[in-house]
Parts: C-alpha cells; sequence; structure tokens
C-alpha cells in the first residue's frame, strides 16, 4: 500500500496507533517503509506519534532505519497528573526519558501532543508552553473532537484555540509563525522566539477546505477523514490479487470523492463509523 501510494504522490506516512512501538518489527517495518521514493525519486519523510513509554530504548533503532521524526502523546506534564490520567506509576518519567533520547538521536522535531478537555487538563496550557520552552520541543494542542466510544463530547468540553492563545499569554504572548496550506496546525512561537506551540482546532477553526490527508487503518481500509462514516477496503482488493493499476484507479476514485468537510457541532453531525482507537490516533 505504501509504495503505491507514494508513486501516487504521497511524501508523507505516519505510523500511529493504538501504540505502535507494540509491535513486532516495527524496527524492520521503518526500515522497508525508509527504502520507498516518493514520484519525484526522494526519500518519504516518515513520522511516529506514540505515548512514549518505549521510547527512550527505541529512539535510536528508529533513527537508524530511517524514521524522521517523533510525536509523543501527552496529556499533562505534571508527573502526579500524568500517573492518574494514564494509571502508570512513574510513567512520566519512561516518557520523558523518551523524548529526551529522541532529540539526542536526532529524530527532529519531536512533537508533544497534548488533548485538551475542559474541566480535565486545561490547567496544563502554561505548565506545557514552560515545557516546550525547557525541552526544546514543540507543544501541539489537540481540540477535543467526539472520536471516542463513551461519547461524552459536548461543545462545552472544547478548550478553543483563541482560549489557548488567550490563557499563554498569562505566561508569555505567541507570535504567530506563517505555516503551509495543507498544515493541520497553525504555529506560534513565544514573543520572545523561544519555543513553539502548535494548535490543532478542527472544532473552533476547521481546515477541512486544505486537508490533504488519508489514513490507511491496521484492517487495510482508507479512511479520507476521521470522521468518515464510511471505509473504503483497499485490502480487499489485495487479497483478491487485483494488479498495481486496478489499486491505484480505486485509490483515485476514493480520493476523488474525500468528504468536503466534518459536521462537528451541527444538527446533522453524525459520530464516526469507528472510534479513533481503531482508525488510528
Amino acid at each position: 500500500m505504501a509504495r503505491i501510494l507514494a508513486a501516487l504522490g504521497i511524501k508523507k506516512i505516519r505510523l500511529t496507533g493504538g501504540e505502535p512501538l507494540l509491535r513486532g518489527g516495527v524496527i524492520d517495518f521503518v526500515r522497508e517503509l525508509a527504502k520507498l521514493r516518493s514520484i519525484d525519486g526522494e526519500e518519504l519523510d516518515l513520522a511516529m506519534t506514540t505515548n512514549g513509554h518505549l521510547l527512550a530504548e527505541m529512539a535510536q533503532p528508529l533513527k537508524d532505519a530511517g524514521l524522521n521524526r517523533i510525536t509523543v502523546s501527552m496529556d499533562a506534564v505534571d508527573p502526579d497528573r500524568f500517573a492518574r490520567i494514564t494509571r502508570v506509576p512513574n510513567g512520566y518519567d519512561h516518557v520523558l526519558a523518551g523524548i529526551r533520547a529522541s532529540r539526542r538521536a536526532g529524530l527532529w522535531p519531536v512533537k508533544v501532543n497534548c488533548v485538551l478537555m475542559r474541566g480535565f487538563n486545561e490547567d496544563q496550557i502554561i505548565p506545557f508552553g514552560m515545557f516546550a520552552r525547557e525541552e526544546g520541543v514543540i507543544v501541539r494542542f489537540i481540540e477535543f473532537m467526539p472520536l471516542e466510544e463513551d461519547r461524552t463530547w459536548s461543545p462545552a468540553t472544547v478548550v478553543t484555540l483563541d482560549e489557548i492563545i488567550e490563557r499563554m499569554a498569562e505566561y508569555r504572548p505567541l507570535v504567530e509563525i506563517p505555516h503551509a496550506r495543507s498544515e493541520t496546525a497553525r504555529r506560534y512561537h513565544f514573543d520572545d522566539g523561544v519555543g513553539e506551540i502548535g494548535i490543532i482546532a478542527p472544532v473552533s477553526h476547521p481546515f477541512c477546505g486544505h486537508c490533504s490527508r488519508i489514513r490507511i487503518t491496521s484492517d487495510g481500509k482508507i479512511r479520507t477523514c476521521l470522521f468518515s462514516v464510511w471505509d473504503h477496503d483497499l485490502h480487499e482488493l489485495m487479497r483478491r490479487s487485483a494488479s498495481d493499476e486496478e489499486l491505484v484507479e480505486f485509490i483515485r476514485g476514493v480520493v476523488q470523492r474525500k468528504e468536503e468537510r466534518h459536521h462537528i457541532g451541527e444538527a446533522d453531525f453524525v459520530p464516526a463509523s469507528r472510534t479513533m482507537v481503531h482508525i488510528g490516533g
């Protein structure tokens, strides 16, 4: 699948999960992906999103295998709060060690993703800003989206982009950095130039019109949007020994029918057909 998609123009591949570092043979998997080339002959940009618990030991092998960038998911930078959220004693120390090992290995940039929820962790905004400056990482806040099985989402739980900027200004003002139209995150640095913050705001500032991403689920289905209500079964075609040309035609048809936008918060919103744990984080 990756080979065919690269031949169609895909230049960036991100491995997600679940937790990708639990996958047997993940280092070899990265090594095989690193052998592929984009349509113009260049190496692919390979990235991974992980919870970071196994990263300290694997950062250098991943880099050696060809991984370019790493993103670590964290919802708090206070060790006690982190332990309560993850239910993993001393987990914060392991994840922090993984972040630092990634920097030493040259997996750059190291990004730290935090999903903000009102009444849960919005008090971590300023601590994350300090963390970005102290650890030399890019922190990205993500607005909470209705993707989880318990369906607890409501507009009131969303900590919006504007609120994040306002809260962070109590510590230091943020200055926006120009970004490519297809980037999901709006990017900022602090007023003194030290530390970068990104904000992914699909609820308050949708970027659907510029989205150029597709997903392959772990069972081989294409999803053109996180909020798709259907999947497109690429694996079934491969199982039936479809030719490369047939697979290309199928992929092109799917991408050309990519949704115009999501409908979060609207009266006709229909939750995604599968939750994030099944789609891939």
